[in-house]
């Protein structure tokens, strides 16, 4: 196993798409919330606020890091999606997957070895963007900032795991389609544009159990649909719906050709 962990590791951070991915999931929760707290104590300020601007704050900072759970969905994605890129014709043709599973033909270890990667990545990135974007939202906020409740830290905690789950909810679909292009639209572009399942979650009570909405829960406390379950229950809604997928996937994988 350890000779498997240190090729993966290598593999992973000589891939372009991790070093994005990485940068994504610090700067976009710190940018939008620098942004988004500036904006809104600017407003308080001069009394604009009105009723097109919110004044409450409770969820100033943690709002945002739903925005960085964009850049660890990338590392779930390209970490297997490179494994069935294709090479350039000069360098055969070849796809990385076949080089790996004729080194490690046990492949099980190879996904425990790819998980225990994304987890470490996911987790490091987590401890640096969740603190720093919440520091710098209640920093910018000043006076308007209002304090933190006695849950401030497992809401922190709940944050870095929807991150982590949200990396091996895209790991599995990756795994499953072969391909980058399907969890990178579904997940980067329900978190980041229009959340589908959020708008869906309003209006059918049964979208609350969703992944994403349910594990949302851990954290956000400004999420405006009705009869939503709560911190605990949410993240073992969404961790039911990870192992699952990662049950099937890894199936799926073990079976199938390469």
């Amino acid at each position: 196993m350890p000779g498997i962990l240190d090729a993966e590791i290598r593999k992973a951070l000589g891939l372009p798409g991790v070093v994005v991915g990485a940068a994504l999931a610090v700067v976009v929760p710190v940018g939008i919330a620098a942004l988004s707290a500036f904006s809104l104590r600017n407003a308080l300020d001069s009394g604009r606020a009105g009723s097109l601007v919110t004044t409450s704050t409770v969820d100033s900072g943690f709002a945002e890091l739903a925005m960085g759970v964009v850049g660890a969905a990338i590392l779930g994605v390209v970490i297997v999606s490179s494994e069935y890129t294709a090479n350039r014709v000069r360098a055969g043709g070849g796809r990385q997957v076949t080089t790996t599973l004729t080194a490690t033909p046990h492949r099980l270890r190879v996904l425990a070895a790819k998980l225990t990667v994304l987890t470490a990545l996911v987790a490091l990135l987590a401890a640096v963007a969740v603190p720093l974007t919440l520091t710098t939202s209640g920093f910018l906020l000043g006076d308007h900032a209002q304090p933190y409740g006695a849950d401030h830290p497992a809401r922190a905690v709940g944050a870095g795991l929807y991150w982590l789950l949200t990396a091996w909810l895209a790991f599995g679909t990756t795994l499953l389609t072969r391909s980058g292009i399907v969890p990178l639209v579904v997940i980067v572009a329900n978190t980041s544009l229009v959340s589908v399942t959020y708008l869906l979650a309003r209006s059918v009570p049964a979208a609350r159990f969703l992944p994403d909405v349910a594990g949302a829960q851990m954290f956000a406390r400004e999420y405006h649909a009705p009869d939503m379950v709560g911190p605990v229950t949410g993240g073992l809604v969404m961790a039911a719906w990870t192992v699952a997928l990662l049950a099937v996937a890894g199936a799926v994988f073990v079976r199938r050709d390469a």
